[in-house]
């Protein structure tokens, strides 16, 4: 559905998954936000970069397993060719291995297949706006992965200690998966100075991407409920 003349464009998704159902469902529930548009569909990684070459859309939603390339290979391959979109990774429960090296590649944001609708377009917005999404049990499960939660607590925390309490702020609410421009209205900031603030701390923190940093902002116990 596209949004009315005069209004704000459309975030715009190119959808990959092997499975002709699970793409009709995931279309389903995005369609339900008029703000949002499945630009065009792929049943395979290597098809899935070619349709964001073409059509280079906001976001790329992807499939982990996905014959010919699969998620994780399309996933770089996305980053390298058409950097502005954010690639956002479907997962089912209990990949972790699959979702760190997918975090490692630059993915943007991981779903589950069986989560919340809701999540589903919270995620794609968020990454759309230049911010970062985990589903809930997913950022636990990387968070747990190769090591309890509260042993590594510890270390995280000695790595955030040195930012000042406004990059604490600014740290946790990217844990939160707010985009720059949220971050900046809720501590009343301009949204370039929130952009100033992140590359300080993603350099301090030596991190490579947003999703690195929501996760050490788990792992410290910065974002609220954790």
């Amino acid at each position: 559905m596209t949004p009315a003349a005069g209004g704000p464009a459309a975030v715009r998704v190119v959808l990959a998954d092997d499975e002709a159902m699970i793409r009709a469902g995931v279309r389903a529930i995005l369609a339900t936000d008029p703000g949002i548009e499945v630009v065009a569909e792929a049943g395979d990684g290597h098809a899935a970069v070619e349709l964001v070459r073409a059509h280079r859309p906001h976001v790329a939603l992807l499939d982990i397993r996905m014959p010919r390339l699969d998620g994780l290979a399309a996933v770089a391959e996305i980053r390298r060719l058409v950097p502005q979109t954010a690639a956002v990774m479907l997962t089912t429960f209990g990949e972790d291995d699959h979702v760190l090296r997918a975090l490692g590649h630059g993915a943007s944001g991981f779903l589950l297949k069986s989560g919340d609708p809701r999540e589903l377009i919270a995620g794609v917005r968020a990454v759309a706006g230049g911010g970062a999404y985990l589903s809930p049990r997913i950022a636990r499960r990387v968070i747990e992965f190769g090591a309890d939660r509260m042993a590594r607590r510890p270390a995280a925390r000695d790595r955030t200690a040195g930012l000042t309490e406004r990059e604490r702020e600014v740290l946790a609410l990217v844990g939160a998966g707010l985009s720059n421009a949220e971050i900046a209205r809720r501590l009343h900031l301009v949204e370039g100075t929130v952009k100033s603030y992140l590359t300080g701390i993603f350099t301090r923190l030596e991190v490579r991407n947003r999703v690195q940093a929501a996760i050490l902002a788990h792992e410290a116990g910065l974002v609220p409920g954790d």
